[in-house]
């Protein structure tokens, strides 16, 4: 899994894990991208610092699951 942290958020501003996905689905499409972009379909869970839609003003954390982790690992 991928964890991200991001701190500086002000408290109040409407964030939705739903538009973070639009956006790493976006990323999928881009030029030059390999098979490996098209057979992983990423999705970030937002974990903390944002409750009911809106920042808290805390720290946010994003995970992101590795869904063919467990492939690799068995080849590995």
């Amino acid at each position: 899994q991928l964890t991200t942290i991001i701190e500086g958020v002000p408290a109040g501003l409407p964030i939705l894990s739903e538009e973070i996905n639009v956006e790493l689905r976006r990323r999928q499409g881009g030029y030059g991208r390999g098979r490996r972009m098209q057979i992983e379909k990423d999705t970030a869970l937002i974990t903390s610092g944002v409750r009911h839609g809106y920042t808290l003003g805390s720290p946010i954390a994003l995970v992101v699951e590795n869904k063919d982790f467990t492939h690799w690992t068995n080849i590995m």
